[in-house]
């Protein structure tokens, strides 16, 4: 598999972000992209460590790009939304260059990655250029606010500094952020992830439903935090990303479509909405 190529993503009044770009085979590419986000409490972590992700998405048909940001102690919050944010826009205005829809642009965060690839899609409207088609959100926090982690700080001083304000807090935290438009999302947690608890995760599922945003849930039971990179999950993980994405992004009309005309559950007669009609999940 050819190796990524790398590129440099400028902004104003901060140094050039790193990114490596990991290219589908022309003839089966889906004209869609994944902007990756690392984890690492938003003080530690690569791009590099999105490697292995972004080599199996691109074999699957998509431009993966993996992308830095600044990290804490660089620079301190909100920077790395705001690096995000310039990736997101950068990766628009390429689109041509990369053979892809610049409608269909997508993000895939892990942890402190999934918490910045959330609040950038919830905050889009105040970020004009920033806003994508789609979330998948690995093990992400939806809220500061929670109990701290045995034996670590509380999310909220971890990502803003000691004792900071409740109103600081609030807009930090992606449960805040969603509402009507919110963009299709892919949730995918560890029953034994005891940094973000699977309630946590729970909690941010019913408040798509409720913004009736599309929204699939996966709770993998017997796994703790950042389970996705163990060889066992890899693969089999990412395809489910990458069927996500196909019923989201690439083609949610024939995905549509296909169950109308196939499912006998989706037609006329059978208890339930009618064909064509929008059920709670947002679909």
């Amino acid at each position: 598999m050819p190796q990524p190529s790398r590129v440099e993503i400028p902004g104003p009044g901060r140094r050039d972000l790193a990114a490596d770009v990991y290219r589908p085979d022309p003839g089966h590419a889906l004209r869609t992209a994944v902007i990756l986000l690392h984890g690492g409490a938003w003080r530690f972590g690569s791009r590099a460590d999105m490697q292995p992700y972004g080599k199996i998405l691109s074999g699957l048909g998509f431009l993966a790009i993996a992308a830095e940001y600044r990290l804490l102690g660089e620079a301190a919050y909100p920077a790395q939304l705001d690096d995000v944010r310039d990736v997101i826009a950068w990766v628009r205005a390429h689109a041509v260059e990369f053979d892809v829809d610049a409608a269909k642009i997508a993000l895939e965060g892990f942890s402190a990655g999934g918490h910045l690839a959330l609040l950038a899609a919830g905050t889009a409207t105040e970020h004009p250029g920033s806003a994508v088609a789609a979330v998948v959100a690995f093990f992400a926090p939806p809220r500061l606010d929670g109990p701290a982690p045995p034996g670590m700080p509380s999310l909220a001083e971890g990502l803003l500094g000691p004792s900071p304000s409740a109103a600081a807090i609030r807009a930090a935290s992606p449960l805040q952020h969603i509402g009507a438009g919110f963009p299709p999302t892919f949730l995918l947690g560890g029953m034994a992830d005891f940094l973000v608890p699977p309630a946590a995760t729970l909690e941010l599922f019913h408040a798509l439903v409720a913004a009736k945003a599309a929204v699939d849930l996966h709770l993998y039971h017997g796994h703790l935090h950042e389970f996705a990179m163990l060889p066992s999950m890899l693969e089999p993980v990412q395809a489910e990303v990458a069927l996500f994405l196909k019923r989201a992004v690439v083609d949610p009309a024939g995905d549509r479509n296909e169950n109308l005309t196939l499912n006998p559950f989706a037609r006329p007669g059978w208890p339930g909405p009618p064909p064509g009609a929008r059920t709670s999940n947002g679909s």
